[in-house]
């Protein structure tokens, strides 16, 4: 029953009235070659018609931009850039590339917004490279997005689940899996540390969201190899750290705790939370980028789990990026919709779907707290009932 609910209806009847008929008639219009070639005349639609034209070159263009980037992080050149204005050869040099070669990858990164020209055949970085000069956690996902690329080569075949298993599946092998719990380490190595690379993404957001140093004890389920922990750590060093999640994942948490000099303060379980008790004992649980993993039964299932091991007015943490996300509309249903669906487990959902999944769960009080960059992040936050 929960799962149809969250998912619109395939026999909506088409609305009926006048909006259908002008959408009908402008429909008409739109698609009409004549139109098209007046429009770019006219001076009152050449504006529109042109910037229609650049949006949807730039989905056709798409695939190519993110190659752009990607060839940009695997030359370093962010990195060479930040060091100053530099010239073409010895840029070329330092990323292994022909002249030619590396005037073409530049000039592409300069077009968009990546790199800038500084003078005949000079270069430094542009606006949106910048942000990416020593930023392991996104340069690690424009990395790891070459998996998702090969999976949607035939997205046709995809929805149709034609073909070979995408390796999407394979990567996050613990969201299909039967029993997550004996995965060995082999299989969750790559995710695990792909997780760990990406949490500094959104760890600080979740963190000014919401102020964690009011509470005593803080579990982290999914938690993985402790980065979200360690963060909170820092901002409250008298809170006590559980974490949870697969065996196989948690070995790098305990080193972690002892590296960062918390160890006398974290405790680290392993178990498989669509099945095993939840440790007891926190008074906050965190859900960080957990809840989009998992269909809504499985969803339901990890907040039952949540919920039973908080105390009475414990608190509840899930922090993810959300569909319908202010600035972000196509990250929900496009961009995650696609993702998750080669992943071959979860979906995205809006503040207000986590709300009544965590309704359904038994919490009360749920608050979305804003965060500076949703598009990265969204915040729920609920509480247990009860005395």
């Amino acid at each position: 029953m929960l799962e149809a609910h969250h998912h619109r209806s395939s026999a909506t009847a088409v609305p009926a009235g006048w909006r259908e008929r002008w959408r009908a008639w402008r429909d008409r219009i739109l698609t009409s070659p004549a139109f098209q070639r007046e429009a770019v005349r006219w001076p009152f639609t050449r504006m529109v018609a042109r910037r229609r034209a650049r949006a949807l070159f730039d989905l056709v263009g798409g695939f190519v931009y993110s190659q752009v980037l990607l060839g940009c992080v695997r030359v370093r050149a962010f990195e060479v850039l930040a060091e100053g204005t530099q010239p073409l050869e010895a840029l070329a040099r330092r990323f292994g590339l022909p002249t030619s070669a590396a005037e073409r990858l530049l000039d592409a990164a300069v077009a968009l917004e990546l790199v800038e020209h500084r003078g005949p055949g000079l270069y430094g970085l542009g606006a949106l490279g910048a942000p990416l000069v020593g930023n392991e956690a996104l340069t690690a996902m424009i990395e790891h997005h070459a998996v998702l690329y090969a999976d949607l080569a035939d997205p046709v075949a995809l929805l149709r689940g034609d073909g070979p298993a995408p390796a999407l599946a394979r990567y996050w092998a613990y969201a299909t899996a039967d029993a997550p719990g004996a995965l060995p380490t082999g299989q969750v190595a790559a995710y695990s540390a792909l997780m760990s690379a990406s949490q500094p993404l959104v760890a600080q957001e979740v963190l000014d969201a919401y102020d964690v140093s009011r509470h005593g004890c803080l579990l982290d389920v999914g938690g993985g190899e402790g980065r979200f922990l360690l963060a909170a750590a820092r901002r409250a060093p008298q809170l006590r750290l559980k974490l949870f999640d697969l065996p196989a994942v948690v070995p790098p948490a305990r080193e972690a705790f002892a590296r960062a000099g918390v160890a006398d303060r974290a405790e680290v379980h392993g178990g498989d939370f669509t099945r095993d008790a939840l440790p007891p004992g926190a008074d906050i649980v965190s859900l960080i980028r957990v809840m989009y993993d998992h269909g809504d039964a499985r969803a339901l299932a990890i907040l039952r789990a949540v919920h039973a091991a908080l105390p009475p007015r414990g608190t509840l943490l899930v922090a993810e990026p959300m569909a319908g996300a202010p600035g972000a509309p196509r990250m929900g249903d496009a961009y995650f919709g696609f993702y998750l669906l080669a992943m071959g487990s979860g979906r995205s959902r809006t503040a207000t779907d986590l709300a009544e999944l965590l309704q359904a769960a038994g919490f009360e009080d749920v608050q979305e707290r804003p965060t500076a960059l949703p598009v990265q992040v969204g915040v729920l936050v609920a509480r247990r009932g009860g005395a």
